[in-house]
Protein backbone atom coordinates (compact mmCIF):
# COMPACT_ATOMS: atom_id res chain seq x y z
CA UNK A 1 0.00 0.00 0.00
CA UNK A 2 2.70 2.43 0.98
CA UNK A 3 4.79 1.57 -2.41
CA UNK A 4 1.71 2.45 -4.23
CA UNK A 5 1.14 5.85 -3.05
CA UNK A 6 5.03 6.71 -3.22
CA UNK A 7 4.90 5.80 -6.75
CA UNK A 8 1.80 8.18 -7.36
CA UNK A 9 3.26 10.91 -5.61
CA UNK A 10 6.35 10.65 -7.89
CA UNK A 11 4.29 11.51 -10.65
CA UNK A 12 4.09 15.35 -11.44
CA UNK A 13 0.92 16.55 -11.90
CA UNK A 14 -0.37 17.59 -15.29
CA UNK A 15 -1.13 21.36 -15.46
CA UNK A 16 -4.95 21.50 -15.99
CA UNK A 17 -6.29 23.38 -18.87
CA UNK A 18 -8.80 25.88 -17.46
CA UNK A 19 -12.93 25.56 -19.42
CA UNK A 20 -12.46 28.86 -20.71
CA UNK A 21 -9.54 28.20 -22.96
CA UNK A 22 -11.16 24.82 -23.69
CA UNK A 23 -14.05 26.35 -24.79
CA UNK A 24 -12.46 29.44 -26.53
CA UNK A 25 -10.16 27.07 -28.77
CA UNK A 26 -13.23 25.16 -29.88
CA UNK A 27 -15.29 27.98 -30.64
CA UNK A 28 -11.77 29.73 -32.53
CA UNK A 29 -11.52 26.00 -34.49
CA UNK A 30 -15.31 25.96 -35.08
CA UNK A 31 -15.09 29.45 -36.69
CA UNK A 32 -11.83 29.03 -38.68
CA UNK A 33 -13.64 25.98 -40.33
CA UNK A 34 -16.86 27.92 -41.18
CA UNK A 35 -14.51 30.69 -42.18
CA UNK A 36 -12.52 28.28 -44.60
CA UNK A 37 -15.19 26.82 -45.88
CA UNK A 38 -17.23 29.96 -46.57
CA UNK A 39 -14.54 31.59 -48.60
CA UNK A 40 -13.91 27.85 -49.99
CA UNK A 41 -17.14 27.35 -51.37
CA UNK A 42 -17.15 31.55 -52.77
CA UNK A 43 -13.71 30.25 -54.97
CA UNK A 44 -15.43 27.56 -56.23
CA UNK A 45 -18.48 29.61 -56.72
CA UNK A 46 -16.37 32.28 -58.34
CA UNK A 47 -14.37 29.66 -60.42
CA UNK A 48 -17.38 27.93 -62.16
CA UNK A 49 -19.30 31.09 -63.22
CA UNK A 50 -15.92 32.10 -65.15
CA UNK A 51 -13.02 30.59 -65.31
CA UNK A 52 -11.25 32.33 -67.72
CA UNK A 53 -11.23 35.08 -65.88
CA UNK A 54 -10.84 33.76 -62.58
CA UNK A 55 -7.74 32.34 -63.79
CA UNK A 56 -6.19 35.29 -64.85
CA UNK A 57 -7.09 37.12 -61.72
CA UNK A 58 -5.60 34.39 -59.69
CA UNK A 59 -2.12 34.67 -61.63
CA UNK A 60 -1.73 38.00 -61.58
CA UNK A 61 -0.01 40.03 -64.52
CA UNK A 62 3.89 40.70 -65.05
CA UNK A 63 5.52 43.87 -66.09
CA UNK A 64 5.88 43.05 -69.91
CA UNK A 65 1.72 41.48 -70.04
CA UNK A 66 0.69 44.79 -68.03
CA UNK A 67 1.97 47.13 -71.31
CA UNK A 68 0.25 44.89 -74.00
CA UNK A 69 -3.09 44.56 -71.88
CA UNK A 70 -3.33 48.47 -71.15
CA UNK A 71 -5.01 48.54 -74.49
CA UNK A 72 -7.13 45.97 -73.67
CA UNK A 73 -11.05 46.76 -72.49
CA UNK A 74 -10.26 46.04 -69.06
CA UNK A 75 -7.45 45.12 -66.30
CA UNK A 76 -8.32 41.79 -64.38
CA UNK A 77 -7.28 42.59 -60.50
CA UNK A 78 -5.62 40.16 -58.61
CA UNK A 79 -7.94 37.97 -56.17
CA UNK A 80 -5.97 39.26 -52.90
CA UNK A 81 -5.86 42.87 -54.01
CA UNK A 82 -9.76 43.11 -54.60
CA UNK A 83 -10.37 40.67 -51.65
CA UNK A 84 -8.46 43.97 -49.69
CA UNK A 85 -10.36 46.55 -51.14
CA UNK A 86 -13.41 45.33 -50.89
CA UNK A 87 -12.72 44.40 -47.08
CA UNK A 88 -11.15 48.20 -46.50
CA UNK A 89 -15.02 49.74 -48.41
CA UNK A 90 -16.94 47.33 -45.79
CA UNK A 91 -14.95 48.71 -43.13
CA UNK A 92 -14.90 51.84 -43.83
CA UNK A 93 -19.48 51.54 -44.53
CA UNK A 94 -19.83 49.55 -41.51
CA UNK A 95 -17.86 52.01 -39.23
CA UNK A 96 -20.00 54.89 -40.91
CA UNK A 97 -23.13 53.37 -41.01
CA UNK A 98 -22.77 52.62 -37.59
CA UNK A 99 -21.58 56.14 -36.33
CA UNK A 100 -24.22 58.18 -38.21
CA UNK A 101 -27.40 55.59 -36.40
CA UNK A 102 -25.60 55.98 -33.15
CA UNK A 103 -24.97 60.05 -33.13
CA UNK A 104 -28.49 60.13 -34.47
CA UNK A 105 -29.93 58.23 -31.32
CA UNK A 106 -27.94 60.56 -29.40
CA UNK A 107 -28.87 63.60 -30.51
CA UNK A 108 -32.37 62.73 -31.05
CA UNK A 109 -32.51 61.64 -27.30
CA UNK A 110 -30.90 65.37 -26.46
CA UNK A 111 -28.30 64.25 -23.94
CA UNK A 112 -24.94 65.36 -23.14
CA UNK A 113 -23.50 62.34 -21.39
CA UNK A 114 -23.97 58.78 -20.60
CA UNK A 115 -25.17 59.20 -17.18
CA UNK A 116 -28.25 60.95 -19.40
CA UNK A 117 -28.01 58.67 -21.65
CA UNK A 118 -28.55 55.63 -19.64
CA UNK A 119 -31.25 57.27 -17.63
CA UNK A 120 -33.60 57.81 -20.45
CA UNK A 121 -32.99 54.28 -21.99
CA UNK A 122 -33.72 52.86 -18.71
CA UNK A 123 -37.22 54.77 -18.85
CA UNK A 124 -38.19 53.50 -22.25
CA UNK A 125 -36.81 49.92 -22.19
CA UNK A 126 -38.72 46.89 -20.20
CA UNK A 127 -37.77 46.38 -17.13
CA UNK A 128 -35.75 43.27 -16.53
CA UNK A 129 -37.51 41.18 -13.45
CA UNK A 130 -34.87 40.24 -10.76
CA UNK A 131 -34.99 36.84 -10.03
CA UNK A 132 -34.03 36.66 -6.65
CA UNK A 133 -33.84 33.68 -5.45
CA UNK A 134 -34.72 31.96 -8.49
CA UNK A 135 -37.36 30.52 -9.07
CA UNK A 136 -36.13 27.36 -11.11
CA UNK A 137 -32.57 25.58 -12.31
CA UNK A 138 -29.87 27.79 -12.91
CA UNK A 139 -27.17 25.29 -12.96
CA UNK A 140 -26.50 22.64 -16.01
CA UNK A 141 -24.16 20.13 -15.71
CA UNK A 142 -24.33 20.66 -19.21
CA UNK A 143 -25.83 21.30 -22.64
CA UNK A 144 -27.85 18.22 -22.57
CA UNK A 145 -28.70 18.50 -19.08
CA UNK A 146 -30.07 22.06 -20.12
CA UNK A 147 -32.00 20.70 -22.65
CA UNK A 148 -33.35 17.83 -21.57
CA UNK A 149 -34.98 20.56 -18.51
CA UNK A 150 -36.17 22.49 -21.41
CA UNK A 151 -38.32 19.74 -22.87
CA UNK A 152 -39.54 18.82 -19.58
CA UNK A 153 -40.43 22.16 -18.81
CA UNK A 154 -42.43 22.85 -21.91
CA UNK A 155 -44.04 19.07 -21.65
CA UNK A 156 -45.66 20.85 -18.12
CA UNK A 157 -46.27 23.72 -19.28
CA UNK A 158 -48.75 21.82 -21.90
CA UNK A 159 -50.12 19.84 -19.52
CA UNK A 160 -51.38 22.18 -17.39
CA UNK A 161 -52.90 24.29 -20.03
CA UNK A 162 -54.28 20.82 -21.60
CA UNK A 163 -55.72 20.16 -18.08
CA UNK A 164 -56.95 23.74 -17.61
CA UNK A 165 -58.91 23.68 -20.83
CA UNK A 166 -60.33 20.86 -19.83
CA UNK A 167 -62.19 22.22 -16.84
Amino acid sequence: MAEVEAKSEDKPEKPKVPYEVKAGLFLSTAAGIGLLAGFGSALASAKKQDPKSFDAGMIGVDASAKQKMAHARHLHETGASLATRALGYGTLYAFTGCGILFFSIWKLMGVNNLTEFRDKCGGILPKIPKNNPPQSRTEFSGLNDLLQYIIDKDKEEKAMKQKSKES
